[in-house]
């Protein structure tokens, strides 16, 4: 009897024993212990639910780093700044993007098929990454793109079967790319100079050989490239050992600054050893940032194509003056940083065209408080929809860390009140002036200047008794 109890109670554990494993806190979740293993499983859902038939894998958390918006009507996918190494697939995102923005990471290598499934894309943002090599299949399936981005990588050579599966591609930005202008460049330099293909690899150049170094993509003859030479012969062609002449003297933004099309075209020039404002600002650009640079002045139709300008920041650099024209043209611009340079005044004139201006940053300048800061102060005075700051006396000493408007109303205020209308003529006063010889010979004078048709009749006679 007591056998069978045992068996009977043993029996009852073994079918209690899976329950209590189910509720163990380890195994509730799977993977992980407790709180811990609940947010694992929470983020392995929502990843899921946002990828949907996503490919399983590290590609999709890539996916998640990025981030999605909508401007103007299009869909945008940003992952720019993201350390991404590889091109995230496309079915993480919420629907197809149209642009594609993978800017300033560190991509090394595009594979054959890297861009399956972005059949959408329209714009494809790929600068300033590691990139060396371009497989020929890379950009397949791409049939709607317009604009490739490829500037500020590691390139130094391209065949032209990549461009191939791009039918609509209308800008090729190739610049700032070490260039190897040997004989396998030939297909895509002969393919850059077709005249339809005007907006394709602009301002690209030559790193070597020594004898096209700086020559333009654009320019180069193509005959040059496959020059034959004796693979026995261990001379080295003497046109190979000549620099070439400096081609620029000026700075060129196309090449020295960083340019992003999407969302808005926004030229980036900051922390470029510049000192003189670039010249190649396109006319469509939207936002200029010249900040921390050595510019110390601003010449007469520095930005005249720069029309579409919204925000110029030219903060800290070692800007002294502004010419009057400086500024000229830019109708539109909403917002202007002068903040943290060596200005004392602004110059008259300066900010006229500036009819839609809402943000002026002022900060750090060593405002001198004399009569040539009044015109600031006039001109804020008239535009009160003006948001200013940092317009502060620097000197002198009586007037230093003072409000600029503050110093010009006491100004105004220790003028002498005019008090023409007050004041009367001492002549008219003293009765020893009257009937003088100079009187009498000032009054004829003026008969005699006015002319005699102008002169009316004389009615009256008056004649002073003394």
């Amino acid at each position: 009897m007591r056998m069978t109890s045992s068996l009977l109670l043993a029996s009852l554990l073994l079918l209690l024993l899976p329950s209590t494993e189910m509720k163990r806190p380890g195994k509730i979740f799977g993977k992980g212990k407790g709180l811990r293993g609940a947010r694992r499983k929470l983020a392995h859902d929502r990843v899921r639910g946002a990828a949907r038939h996503s490919r399983s894998g590290p590609s999709r958390l890539v996916g998640s780093y990025c981030s999605e918006l909508t401007e103007s009507g299009d869909f945008f996918v940003d992952c720019q700044d993201r350390h991404l190494t590889s091109i995230p697939t496309s079915q993480t995102w919420s629907k197809q993007p149209k642009h594609l923005l993978l800017a300033r990471n560190q991509i090394k290598v595009l594979r054959d098929g890297a861009f399956f499934g972005f059949e959408s894309l329209t714009s494809l943002d790929l600068q300033q990454n590691q990139i060396s090599l371009v497989e020929e299949g890379a950009f397949q399936g791409l049939t709607r793109l317009t604009t490739l981005l490829l500037q500020h990588n590691r390139l130094g050579t391209l065949s032209e079967e990549a461009l191939i599966p791009m039918p609509n591609l209308r800008y090729l930005r190739l610049y700032d790319n070490p260039w190897r202008c040997l004989c396998q460049m030939d297909s895509l330099i002969r393919t850059l100079q077709v005249p339809s293909n005007r907006n394709l690899g602009n301002h690209a150049r030559c790193a070597e050989p020594i004898r096209l170094k700086n020559m333009k993509l654009k320019q180069i003859d193509p005959k040059l490239l496959c020059k034959e030479r004796d693979p026995t012969s261990n001379q080295t062609d003497p046109t190979d050992l000549v620099m070439p002449i400096p081609i620029r003297i000026k700075p060129d933004a196309t090449t020295l600054c960083h340019t992003y099309l999407f969302p808005q075209i926004r030229m980036d020039c900051s922390k470029r050893g510049l000192t003189e404002v670039p010249t190649g600002i396109s006319e469509d650009v939207v936002h200029i940032d010249l900040s921390h640079n050595s510019i110390r002045l601003l010449k007469a139709r520095n930005f005249q194509t720069a029309r579409s300008l919204r925000t110029l920041n030219i903060s800290h650099n070692s800007m002294e003056h502004i010419d009057t024209a400086s500024l000229f043209g830019l109708l539109h611009l909403r917002e202007l940083d002068l903040s943290d340079n060596s200005l004392h005044f602004v110059q008259y004139g300066v900010l006229e065209d500036l009819y839609f201006l809402s943000q002026l940053k002022l900060g750090g300048n060593p405002w001198v408080c004399d009569y040539s800061i009044h015109y600031m102060v006039y001109w804020l005075h008239l535009h009160p929809g003006v948001r200013h700051s940092g317009l502060l006396c620097h000197s002198p000493p009586e007037h230093t860390g003072k409000s600029v408007a503050k110093y010009v109303h006491s100004y105004n205020g220790e003028c002498p009140k005019d008090r023409h209308q007050n004041r009367t003529d001492p002549d008219q006063t003293n009765p020893e002036l009257w009937n003088t010889p100079m009187e009498v010979q000032g009054e004829l004078e003026e008969e005699e200047l006015e002319p005699s048709h102008l002169r009316g009749p004389q009615k009256y006679q008056i004649i002073r008794l003394s």
